[in-house]
């Protein structure tokens, strides 16, 4: 797990509730602002298709589970404070939800859709505040945070870029590293903000304040989770903030209903693979009929509405959609699929697009990395390069000078 996913948003709006419902923890939430004051840490899961599938075999899961064919690979998630308008200066948590999300790769918002929280967190009348302001003012908080960032050592570096002919991007990594920002980030947002390097020296307010929104933008994308749907007034909404926000993925989600879904199947009362449309109850008598009733609400205004909960299809898009991640699997006889005690299919990675062989040993080990001789892809059983590209679901024994894997 060498990334992460961050969960952000205002006060009460859900944050807390996702993060337990993802990963079946049990932080404490309430329908008050700050009840989540350090970050919250939890392992969730991302669903792929497994390899065992291509093979036709049985696996032996050891770092993931395995669930029809359908491998469930961890995650972590970080739950940060609760951001109010002003965090940038320090208002509210905003030092503790910035700090925090300087780890996060990727983040997911988590908005109350059905507009029954103020811009503080406080409860409302329902639908009388407006959740596309929520997007908004986290858009503009990050940018306020990045550009503050910037600004604290902006005409030296802009400077050296003139006098010096430093580069610019070599210059933003050292300043930029501890935010887990990479270089590619900082070339990619020069480019699309369609500015010169050589020029920066002259870049106007309005030039580093766009530098610093692409810039964030490229490193830590966000993806909108419309919380709540099954709320009064909270679909109209979803519907306005995808034309107000046409570039943004938005999903509409329910985190209560995945937390009582998941709940109910741990005590196996029901039957429930996250992410699917639908449950079966496995014993009827054990319920109330007040909960049956319920149930049957969860499955019709929610699962069979939106395909699911939208709590496991917000994760999986995050990971392979924004992350351009990808499983591969490593192991030590590629003829057996199997680890050194016979597991088959054991682990799975999680790594980005682009992986050569070689790279990708250094995710097992570094001595493995370091003393790579080449790799064998158990679907030909042929010789691979260091240099060679890896795709998913790839199946690979790595031969290096210390040993194989």
């Amino acid at each position: 797990m060498g990334f992460s996913i961050g969960i952000v948003g205002k006060p009460s709006c859900g944050k807390t509730s996702f993060t337990n419902a993802a990963c079946m923890t049990d932080f404490p939430v309430g329908s008050y602002p700050f009840t989540t004051i350090k970050a919250n840490l939890g392992v969730t899961h991302v669903r792929t298709v497994c390899a065992c599938r291509d093979f036709n075999v049985e696996d032996n899961p050891q770092n993931s589970i395995c669930i029809d064919g359908i491998r469930l690979v961890p995650i972590k998630l970080i739950d940060v404070a609760g951001l109010v308008p002003g965090a940038h200066t320090g208002r509210g948590m905003g030092n503790q939800f910035l700090d925090d999300l300087r780890q996060a790769d990727v983040l997911i918002h988590i908005v109350d859709a059905s507009g029954g929280l103020d811009a503080e967190g406080q409860e409302v009348d329902a639908g009388s505040y407006d959740p596309i302001d929520d997007i908004r003012f986290l858009e503009e908080e990050i940018t306020e945070w990045v550009l503050g960032i910037l600004h604290k050592d902006w005409r030296r570096i802009a400077g050296r870029v003139r006098t010096e002919g430093a580069k610019m991007d070599e210059l933003l990594l050292e300043k930029l590293s501890g935010l887990n920002i990479k270089r590619k980030h900082i070339l990619k947002a020069i480019r699309e903000a369609e500015l010169k390097v050589e020029t920066a020296d002259k870049w106007s307010e309005e030039e580093i304040r766009n530098f610093a929104s692409f810039l964030w933008r490229t490193a830590k994308p966000i993806i909108v989770a419309a919380n709540k749907i099954d709320r009064p007034g909270a679909e109209d909404n979803y519907e306005r903030m995808k034309m107000e926000f046409p570039n943004y993925f938005i999903v509409p989600i329910s985190a209560l209903a995945e937390k009582a879904l998941k709940d109910l199947a741990r005590k196996n009362m029901i039957k429930y693979i996250p992410g699917s449309a639908d449950f079966e109850i496995l014993n009827p008598d054990s319920f109330k009929a007040a909960e049956l009733d319920q149930l049957e609400k969860i499955k019709e205004h929610i699962l069979k509405k939106y395909g699911g909960t939208g709590v496991q299809n917000i994760l999986d898009r995050a990971v392979f959609d924004f992350l351009h991640m990808i499983t591969v699997y490593p192991v030590h006889d590629s003829n057996a699929l199997t680890d050194r005690d016979g597991n088959v299919l054991p682990d799975v990675y999680l790594v980005p697009e682009g992986t050569t062989a070689k790279e990708f040993a250094g995710y097992i080990h570094t001595d493995l990395m370091e003393s790579f001789i080449h790799a064998i892809d158990a679907r030909t059983k042929m010789r691979i390069s260091d240099k060679h590209e890896l795709k998913d679901r790839d199946v690979v024994k790595i031969v290096s000078a210390k040993g194989t894997k």
